[in-house]
């Protein structure tokens, strides 16, 4: 039973069972390998909950499609609202344990303004199949959608789901504009951040992130995203919280730097998801968009 919600607590906190928690400090004591391979099985697996509230006028107006991205062999869920029918899209990219109508404020508004608007469910998050996921995953399923229904005018990504976008453009699509927001830089402090709230030490963190390089074959810090900001030339909006407490507000002035195109938005007192329906945040990226 995930604990009760409790302010200044990290969502991956408040979403893992104690007896979770409990196994992981347990097999710590026992043996860092087994707590390093434990550690890498929960990294891997995104949390699912119903759809709230918020979300069902979003999940009401936008037309699904299930699609098998064949890169990676998995399947996705697809949401569009074309209503518009401006031909200038936008593709919203949700973070880890998120979903593709996480943004229902930021989506409606953009449909108001005259975009098209695209999102996804990643391979197993929302009603995606599937019981581990991983950020390639992500970025994949980008590069499927853009090849499929690109070019694209712009995107917003969350968390996971911005440092996927850096990633994906770094590599070539179509997007002439990208917001990013409550994203982190490092995907090794991505690794220490989560030990530290899975009440693990720095040295199975460590060896954690060792084993996901020789299992992937590269650096995975090649994925972060002040790595791949450096490429990314783009007009980009980094927005980010100062009291997000799942990703510190340091990623953002990182990544900004390495940008070379990039503007920075900090806000105050949202944290790392009520800032995704704040009213001055949603008016900042429609004028970005519109400049």
């Amino acid at each position: 039973m995930a604990k009760a919600h409790k302010k200044g607590t990290p969502v991956q906190v408040l979403l893992t069972p104690n007896y979770i928690l409990t196994t992981g400090k347990i097999l710590t004591f026992l043996s860092p390998y087994l707590a390093t391979r434990f550690a890498a099985w929960l990294f891997l697996k995104p949390f699912r909950y119903s759809l709230p509230k918020r979300e069902k006028e979003m999940d009401t107006l936008f037309l699904e499609e299930t699609a098998t991205v064949t890169s990676i062999n998995r399947k996705i869920v697809i949401y569009k609202n074309t209503s518009a029918n401006s031909g200038k899209k936008i593709l919203l990219a949700h973070g880890w344990s998120g979903r593709g109508t996480q943004m229902p404020d930021i989506a409606l508004t953009l449909i108001k303004e005259g975009y098209e608007v695209f999102s996804f469910d990643a391979p197993a998050h929302g009603k995606a199949p599937g019981k581990m996921s991983m950020m390639p995953y992500f970025i994949d399923s980008i590069h499927f959608i853009d090849k499929i229904y690109g070019p694209f005018y712009g995107a917003v990504g969350h968390s996971l789901g911005g440092m996927s976008l850096l990633k994906a453009i770094k590599n070539k699509s179509s997007f002439q504009k990208l917001v990013i927001i409550g994203t982190a830089n490092s995907v090794t402090h991505i690794t220490r951040e989560f030990a530290q709230n899975m009440q693990l030490n720095l040295k199975v963190a460590k060896k954690m992130k060792s084993y996901f390089d020789k299992k992937f074959g590269e650096d995975m810090d090649n994925l972060s995203g002040a790595f791949s900001a450096l490429k990314v030339k783009i007009p980009t909006l980094v927005i980010h919280d100062e009291d997000d407490v799942d990703v510190h507000v340091s990623s953002a002035y990182e990544i900004k730097n390495n940008l070379k195109n990039g503007e920075l938005f900090i806000t105050k007192g949202l944290g790392h998801r009520k800032v995704l329906g704040n009213i001055e945040v949603i008016n900042k990226i429609t004028t970005f968009f519109e400049a």
